[in-house]
């Protein structure tokens, strides 16, 4: 249950209405941190330039990638169990603080060794010792990532709303901190990534303490290690691919056309990801909610809601294409024209990227994450050709037109897979019995525990 009394999932006025009410709080958070990181973007790009900003650009990403690859999908794990059968398990909590600190350790390790190869292969124009500092990063966006996935399991989203906007706020602030202490440059950035990061892992960490996900622990298990890590490593699979298919385009960019032309594209996929909102919401919201549901609820939400998701995405469109052509002019200045087309292009996309989101939240929820993988893979095959063989030839435009194709082919491979998942309306399962359970507080159990320990799925 709910603090409302709700069951998550049941299908029902009060729970759609929750749902409604959860999905849009979840929206708005979004899209309060994309226009964090897009006033973020523009500071870059007017006081430092397209090379900072593609430097930036990379600097954001690759410190999250290395942390999430060696929590082997912690954040994805943790939602799923303290959502589903395992919650009860009074070893769990302090089972997913040790992957945590071990994931932590490792990653900053990971960062370390692969400094020189970053520097001499993505980013030539940062030193070595700058790439070394910018490793506390890999620390606290792991940190942050979990803590918010945490509040994402356990129904607390407004607690999740609040990391998602402060994982990307404070990096202003921090920046303009940076700035007035003298530092210039990728110097600056640095300086900004580090103190955002140290800001917003402490606001992570300090929401799941003031809810208690401290008190009460019994033991760490090695055993439900072995299950967390082994979910989390199917999830992963899939959350990897689906960021290649996001930001492949900018590693081999930046590699082959270098870090103008990258701060161009940046500020067209950030434009163009204004469509993402919605879906991205929904999709937080529903994955912990099918994993609570009992699946026959799961099924048919899941059928209800692919197609309404799919045409608020549709409907974005053409106002993704106005914030295109008149605002990145007016916004980022005449150097960056170029940035126009590609929005437009990355736009429509994902014009149906509302039906993945569903979709990809029912696979996991539902215990395939394996399958999700499959099918955001298939999408990568067709990224990672297109890639090759357009960047070269045609630039930022080659890499908006690649991504647009692996978009809407994730999709519909991802539509396919949950509809051939999803039992037909009527027809019952075996595994039908309800999962929810009485609720003692926000880190008790609301399920009730899967007597096996483990997962199911793909």
């Amino acid at each position: 249950m709910t603090p409302g009394g709700v069951v998550p999932g049941v299908v029902g006025t009060g729970a759609a209405d929750l749902g409604r009410r959860s999905a849009a709080a979840n929206m708005v958070a979004f899209g309060l941190a994309l226009g964090c990181v897009t006033l973020a973007s523009l500071l870059v790009a007017r006081l430092a330039g397209p090379a900072v900003l593609g430097e930036y650009t990379l600097l954001r990403v690759l410190p999250w990638l290395t942390g999430v690859v060696v929590s082997c999908g912690l954040p994805t794990s943790s939602a799923f169990h303290l959502a589903g059968p395992s919650s009860a398990d009074p070893r769990l909590r302090p089972t997913l603080a040790a992957l945590a600190g071990v994931g932590v350790c490792i990653g900053v390790a990971v960062w370390t060794l692969a400094t020189p190869l970053l520097h001499a292969r993505l980013l030539q124009q940062v030193a070595p010792w700058l790439l070394l500092v910018t490793g506390a990063t890999v620390v606290t966006r792991l940190l942050t990532v979990w803590g918010k996935a945490c509040c994402q399991g356990t129904s607390d989203m407004r607690g999740a709303n609040l990391v998602i906007v402060a994982e990307e706020f404070f990096f202003i602030p921090a920046y303009a901190v940076a700035l007035a202490a003298g530092l210039r440059g990728i110097t600056a950035v640095v300086g900004g990534l580090v103190g955002c990061g140290a800001v917003a892992s402490a606001v992570s960490l300090g929401r799941i303490r003031a809810g208690g996900f401290f008190r009460g622990w019994g033991r760490p298990s090695v055993g439900l290690a072995r299950s967390v890590a082994a979910f989390g490593a199917r999830g992963q699979f899939g959350d990897l691919l689906m960021l290649m298919n996001l930001r492949l385009d900018f590693l081999i960019l930046g590699g082959l056309a270098g870090p103008a032309v990258l701060g161009q594209y940046a500020v067209a996929s950030k434009c163009a990801e204004l469509m993402r909102l919605p879906s991205t919401a929904c999709n937080y919201v529903l994955y912990p909610r099918f994993a609570r549901a009992p699946r026959s609820v799961a099924d048919a939400e899941a059928r209800r809601l692919v197609w309404r998701c799919c045409l608020v995405t549709v409907a974005a469109v053409p106002l993704m294409v106005v914030a295109a052509v008149v605002g990145l002019p007016l916004l980022y200045g005449s150097g960056f024209r170029g940035a126009v087309v590609p929005a437009c292009v990355l736009g429509l996309g994902l014009a149906f990227d509302g039906a993945a989101a569903v979709a990809s939240a029912y696979l996991r929820g539902v215990g395939h994450p394996g399958t999700n993988s499959v099918g955001i893979g298939v999408g990568v095959t067709v990224t990672v050709a297109l890639d090759l063989l357009l960047i070269p030839r045609y630039g930022a435009l080659g890499a908006a037109v690649a991504s647009s194709v692996a978009y809407l082919t994730t999709t519909a491979t991802l539509v396919l897979l949950a509809h051939r998942l999803a039992l037909p309306a009527g027809r019952a399962r075996c595994d039908d019995s309800p999962r929810v359970g009485s609720a003692a507080g926000p880190w008790r159990s609301r399920h009730a525990a899967d007597p096996q320990g483990g997962v199911s799925g793909s």
